[in-house]
């Protein structure tokens, strides 16, 4: 729970929304279908080219204009009219890439302007954990500034000739861990995306890092997949287990917010009855709470 307040809220992320019908309809929709929150992705100020290694600016995104800090007070109006505020954001990614480096302050007063209290943050997948300490340790003076909580997110590197998730900064729990505590900061926390830790195929899974993680697990991405890919698809369709990771937040007494991070189930709706689909996300998102406030 964040600044003690709403236990167990549940949101989603408007990326793929955006696409469709933009940023302020996508906070309305998310409203409608049940949500407590959002999670404003602000992937989409961005694209990165990963054949040529290189980011970019979306010039004809809001957050691109000079009057985006009015975009965010509009679209923190729009939620607060339709009863839901913002839960979390995440930034550009890469942050290896030198322009998503210099948004990231950027995307801190972001989330503040748009009524946020924790922005995602992805550790350098590269980099060692003094590395990506001095990154954080650079951002958290703002971002404390600001009133907002900065996550670190456990990533991985691919090997595209045997079809498996490498390791990355935060990809382990030793490896995540280690980041957390070398800050050694209570506004450096961590976000665990359960679908990338059951990719890895090291002996690392989501039970293991949530156990690890204890006190410092303050953000969810939750999603399913087939534990070799990154689908991003709706919980409980493909073959993460998640009574055992239930089991393993409730050992920890997690406080947090639980945020549904299904890019993949999304694409797959391909436009179609986006209500519809939120509404079917938003059920499962319940079930999930539900199991987890069933400490029988």
């Amino acid at each position: 729970m964040l600044d003690g307040v709403n236990m167990h809220r549940i949101a989603t992320e408007m990326e793929w929304l955006y696409e469709y019908v933009g940023d302020e309809k996508a906070v309305e929709l998310i409203a409608k279908a049940g949500f407590d929150g959002f999670d404003y992705s602000l992937f989409k100020m961005t694209q990165f080219d990963w054949k040529n290694g290189k980011g970019y600016l979306r010039e004809n995104h809001p957050l691109n204009s000079p009057d985006y800090v009015k975009h965010c007070h509009k679209l923190r109006r729009i939620a607060e009219d339709n009863g839901i505020c913002c839960i979390q954001s995440h930034a550009p990614f890469p942050v290896a890439d030198e322009l998503f480096r210099t948004l990231l302050f950027k995307s801190i007063e972001i989330t503040a302007e748009v009524g946020g209290k924790l922005i995602v943050i992805h550790p350098n997948n590269d980099a060692s954990v003094e590395q990506n300490r001095d990154m954080y340790l650079e951002l958290l003076p703002f971002a404390k500034e600001c009133g907002v909580k900065i996550a670190a997110e456990n990533m991985w590197n691919w090997d595209w000739e045997n079809e498996r998730a490498l390791p990355a900064a935060c990809s382990t729990a030793r490896s995540f861990v280690d980041h957390i505590d070398a800050v050694n900061d209570d506004n450096l926390v961590a976000c665990l995306d359960i679908g990338h830790a059951e990719m890895m195929k090291d002996g690392t899974n989501a039970v293991d890092l949530i156990l690890a993680l204890n006190h410092r697990l303050q953000a969810l991405h939750i999603h399913d997949n087939d534990k070799i890919h990154d689908r991003h698809q709706i919980p409980f369709s493909m073959d993460i287990q998640f009574e055992p990771i239930i089991k393993a937040l409730q050992k920890i007494d997690y406080k947090g917010d639980f945020d549904f991070e299904t890019i993949g189930y999304a694409a797959d709706l391909k436009g179609n009855d986006l209500l519809g689909g939120l509404k079917r996300l938003c059920a499962v998102a319940r079930q999930f709470v539900d199991k987890f406030n069933n400490k029988e």
